[in-house]
């Protein structure tokens, strides 16, 4: 596994809260974030970093969504691409 920075639509309602939309990959895909399960501060223990963790469906499957200092990455499988 590896760190993959990636763009990430999001919508900021009037209290300040953040919720994650839409992931873009580097090659042009993009991923409907289907919903937000869970926002809080954490590290990745996969491919280190810390920052907000966002518990994100995408696609039926749990995937963990990090924003640390204004970039966005996600702890993607080695093979490009992959969430």
């Amino acid at each position: 596994m590896h760190r993959a920075y990636v763009r990430v639509l999001v919508d900021v309602d009037e209290t300040g809260k953040v919720c994650p939309l839409r992931i873009y990959w580097e090659d042009g895909r993009s991923f409907s974030v289907d919903r937000l399960l869970d926002t809080r501060r954490a590290a990745s223990t996969k491919v280190g970093g810390q920052g907000v963790r966002y518990t994100c469906r995408v696609r039926s499957r749990e995937v963990y969504l990090f924003e640390d200092e204004g970039r966005w990455f996600v702890e993607a499988k080695d093979a490009p691409g992959e969430i």
